[in-house]
């Protein structure tokens, strides 16, 4: 969707396929919405389309109250693309601008600051301050219409710097204060709202794009979960997946329900939907953080139109993709720690959590560990190829975070004595959350490309290939 006849049809015709995907606003009246906002559809002459939110606010438009283009999943382009943008969009998404400035994203991209502006700013309309802080405001709107946190506190959790910074984008991008957002808040979200608790944590809706097959998600999580860090509990169709989190400023519980919602259209197209989830964290400050990193475990910035449209062409997965649209391909939580599972196995890996995971200060339940984290391992495991693939991501050696260059990680994987290439095309589909990896042994044909990672993933829900 490129050019703007293509982009004002689909805006025309309110097709949700391309929420996220890009933005459109409305110079007669300065806001600017998703494409399938079901407000009157405006004329031609009078529509800017956008790559981003962020773009979209840095030309003056506020964010439309009906539709909250805001809200929208990500863009599955910064899942599939590995140049440069497509990196520092993951790694935006993940809050290093916030932790460490422009500077710290472009030390991590290995280009200057000026070479990291000029690219987003031309390709995408905004530069990386820009597209933070965007992402900060939105994560701001949440917790005001969705919990009972002070607004002091709410602050500081979706990012800002200070109070007054706070305050200027709150109005700068939804021409309102944090007090009259707090007022406007649907009567679900003022009903529901409520102040985090241990227990119940900060609520959440991870939004989702088109269908999602929940089911053989929450399969694979509970087939691999390792007691201590991870629990999958509830009848097939009401699970819920829990489990610990180390983050940037402190560590976390991550809980999210099997069951979805559904928005409402009014065109009868499916325009996604979300998954319930609760976060708990020593540390606000680590909330965009820990949500990105959820969002990237369940898959849920995918284009399931893209993937089902170019499987589903083909004789042998049509039937599969028939039965099961939207499908995933989950990813990690925590990169390194998936890494390490998919050498060591789950039975391994439950006897590393107990003998080297950090213990939480606050277990919950059967939550009592963090897992334990590369440099440990590589001491306590020094003369095995656990120990020296910990030790090549203890060193940076090889770096799988949202940022990792995926060809520069699959040669070091590669050069990680006694990995094999089984292990290392695990750590690229999930780890990497690479879409189009081949693993050795199966047949898939470049006719997949580029979602072999999902195709394969369509073969073990149908039974006729095993999880690794």
């Amino acid at each position: 969707m490129t050019d703007t006849d293509s982009r004002y049809e689909a805006v025309r015709s309110r097709d949700a396929r391309f929420d996220g995907v890009f933005f459109f606003a409305v110079e007669t009246t300065g806001i600017y919405c998703r494409p399938s906002c079901p407000a009157v559809t405006p004329k031609r002459h009078n529509v800017r389309f956008f790559a981003t939110a962020a773009a979209a606010q840095g030309s003056g438009f506020r964010a439309c109250r009906r539709c909250r283009p805001d809200a929208v999943p990500g863009s599955a382009e910064w899942n599939v693309r590995a140049d440069v943008v497509g990196r520092a969009m993951r790694m935006i998404a993940d809050g290093v601008v916030d932790r460490e400035g422009v500077a710290g994203l472009a030390a991590r991209l290995g280009y200057s600051t000026r070479q990291v502006q000029r690219q987003l700013t031309g390709e995408l309309g905004a530069g990386p301050v820009a597209l933070a802080r965007a992402q900060r405001a939105h994560a701001a709107r949440v917790l005001l219409q969705t919990t009972g946190l002070p607004v002091t506190q709410i602050a500081f959790a979706a990012g800002f710097a200070s109070v007054r910074q706070f305050n200027d984008t709150m109005r700068a991008v939804y021409a309102a204060t944090p007090s009259e957002l707090r007022a406007a808040a649907p009567r679900s979200g003022r009903t529901a709202r409520r102040t985090p608790t241990p227990t119940a944590g900060i609520p959440l809706r991870l939004a989702h794009r088109g269908p999602y097959r929940a089911g053989p998600v929450f399969d694979l999580l509970a087939h691999e979960a390792v007691p201590g860090v991870e629990d999958v509990s509830g009848p097939p169709g009401a699970r819920t997946y829990r489990r610990t989190l180390r983050l940037p400023y402190g560590t976390g519980i991550a809980a999210v329900d099997e069951r979805t919602g559904t928005a409402r259209t009014t065109t009868g197209a499916h325009p996604g939907g979300w998954l319930d989830a609760s976060v708990h964290l020593t540390d606000p400050r680590d909330l965009t953080t820990a949500v990105q990193r959820l969002r990237r475990l369940f898959d849920l910035d995918a284009d399931p139109y893209a993937v089902d449209e170019r499987l589903g062409a083909d004789p042998r997965l049509a039937p599969l993709v028939a039965a099961r649209p939207g499908l995933r391909s989950p990813g990690a939580a925590d990169p390194d720690e998936l890494a390490v599972r998919a050498l060591a196995g789950r039975d391994e890996a439950a006897r590393l959590v107990q003998r080297y995971g950090k213990r939480l200060d606050a277990p919950c339940g059967s939550l009592t560990h963090l897992f334990p984290e590369p440099g440990v391992l590589a001491e306590a495991e020094p003369d095995s190829i656990l120990g020296a693939l910990a030790a090549a991501l203890a060193d940076g050696t090889v770096r799988l975070g949202p940022g990792a260059d995926r060809d520069e990680a699959r040669e070091a994987l590669a050069a990680v004595p006694g990995l094999d290439e089984r292990t290392i095309a695990v750590i690229r589909t999930r780890a990497l959350g690479d879409p189009d990896v081949a693993p050795p042994g199966p047949d898939v044909p470049d006719s997949w490309r580029p979602w072999r990672s999902y195709a394969l993933n369509h073969l073990r829900a149908a039974g006729e290939l095993e999880y690794p």
